[in-house]
């Protein structure tokens, strides 16, 4: 009899928990205080007016300690005259130059990129161009450099036997 008489409130305690239900069958009256609605004209998202003709350059075999130059054009295919920012490579090895002046719309301008090859081996140097205020793209010059000998050229004894010959 003891049994039975915890049995049932135990029973009892179950059916009341399986009878609770989430929050999402049923609706609670709470008040929804209404958002006003801005008529804000919508922003204009800037649109990348620069157009650069080839992004990458390859030197192919440049030797060491020469410096190499290229030049990058760049196109303003907007309406507005636009300035770069700043152009910036990735180490003191390779130095852009440009020009500080805005590039008119429709007009073009150059980015001169120089490497100075101080170690032999394959290289791969990125140029971020900065414009507009948000906008960047990327330029790349690669290649490979060869180690330049050492010192003047032996002597070549032909050039001497040539010599002898012709006087």
């Amino acid at each position: 009899m003891k049994h039975t008489l915890t049995l049932i409130p135990a029973l009892f305690f179950c059916f009341l928990v399986g009878a609770q239900t989430g929050h999402e069958g049923h609706n609670h009256d709470t008040k929804k205080v209404a958002t006003p609605v801005l008529n804000t004209p919508p922003v204009a998202k800037k649109e990348d007016v620069l157009k650069v003709t080839e992004t990458e350059h390859n030197f192919g075999m440049i030797p060491q300690g020469k410096p190499v130059y290229y030049s990058f054009e760049i196109v303003n295919t907007g309406k507005e005259p636009l300035k770069l920012d700043n152009v910036s490579a990735s180490c003191g090895c390779t130095t852009p130059e440009w020009s500080r002046e805005e590039i008119a719309a429709g007009a073009s301008s150059v980015i001169k990129v120089g490497y100075n090859a101080a170690a032999e081996g394959q290289f791969e140097k990125p140029i971020t161009i900065n414009y507009g205020g948000s906008f960047s793209k990327q330029l790349k010059i690669s290649g490979q450099v060869w180690k330049a000998p050492e010192g003047a050229a032996p002597a070549n004894a032909s050039v001497q036997f040539l010599k002898k010959q012709t006087l």
